[in-house]
């Protein structure tokens, strides 16, 4: 036997037949949802964007091109202060968060003089055994010969 001739309903995917077909158990989605990431703008990508939307001036023109590229027009306003200001820096991307306070020439030689103050204590012990072998030394009847005195700082 034939089906019936007439209007078909089209083709539908999994989820569209759990939601609408007549089903009316609710069926959490087991799509993982990614996580949002802040966009980053290279000051390349801002120039070339700015200039593009220099020369598409009326008609719409900016509109269409901030929809196409998923940007508000107040990027626009921030990107022309950076672009008027002079500064190409600007333009680049800025890392966020508080800036950091600390001065990496400060910590440096703080790292250095730490260095300096445990190997100046590994120098002193090692000159304590070297003189208590020296006197263990003598004692047995072998002293050690120095062939010059070193000199003490």
């Amino acid at each position: 036997m034939l089906p019936p001739v007439g209007r078909r309903e089209p083709e539908r995917s999994e989820g569209d037949r759990s939601t609408t077909g007549g089903n009316t158990t609710a069926h959490p989605d087991p799509e993982v949802v990614a996580q949002a990431k802040r966009r980053r703008f290279t000051g390349e990508y801002k120039q070339r964007i700015l200039a593009a939307v220099d020369q598409a001036k009326g008609s719409g023109g900016v509109g269409a091109l901030l929809r196409r590229e998923g940007l508000y027009s107040s990027l626009l306003a921030t990107w022309r202060r950076e672009r008027d200001a002079g500064v190409l820096q600007a333009l680049a991307p800025q890392k966020r968060g508080p800036k950091s306070k600390r001065d990496p020439l400060t910590e440096e030689n703080q790292q250095l003089r730490r260095e300096t103050l445990r190997l100046t204590e590994e120098l002193r012990k090692a000159e304590i055994v070297i003189d208590i072998q020296k006197k263990v030394a003598t004692l047995l009847g072998r002293p050690i010969l120095t062939s010059e005195p070193e000199e003490k700082r």
